[in-house]
Formats: structure tokens, C-alpha cells, sequence
């Protein structure tokens, strides 16, 4: 993977992490708070399944 590749990625990240707070951030702003509420092995959990995912698609995609 390239520097480029590796900022391109970097850069799309920022921009979905943003999409829901520019454009319902009652619903971002409630659905974080319950997330406070979680335990730590939960949010771990959720964590570790995100990571998964993410490592499922691009080895999907590439």
C-alpha cells in the first residue's frame, strides 16, 4: 500500500465518521450516549466486530 493509498483511506474514513453528525446529529448525539452506557467488554465487543468486518471486506475487495 502506498503513502497515497493510506491517506485516500485516512481521508474517507474522516468523511463517513462525519456524515452522521452533519446530517442527523439528534440521532448521533443519542445513539452516543447510550454507547456511554455500555460496559467495556461490550464496546470491545463491538470494536473487535467492526475490525472484523473491515478486515472481511477488504480481503473481500482485494
Amino acid at each position: 500500500m502506498s503513502g497515497d493509498t493510506f491517506w485516500a483511506a485516512l481521508a474517507l474514513v474522516l468523511v463517513f465518521e462525519g456524515l452522521l453528525p452533519l446530517l442527523a446529529p439528534g440521532g448521533w448525539r443519542s445513539t452516543f450516549q447510550r454507547l456511554l452506557q455500555l460496559r467495556d467488554g461490550q464496546l470491545r465487543f463491538f470494536g473487535l466486530c467492526s475490525v472484523l468486518l473491515g478486515l472481511a471486506m477488504l480481503w473481500f475487495v482485494t
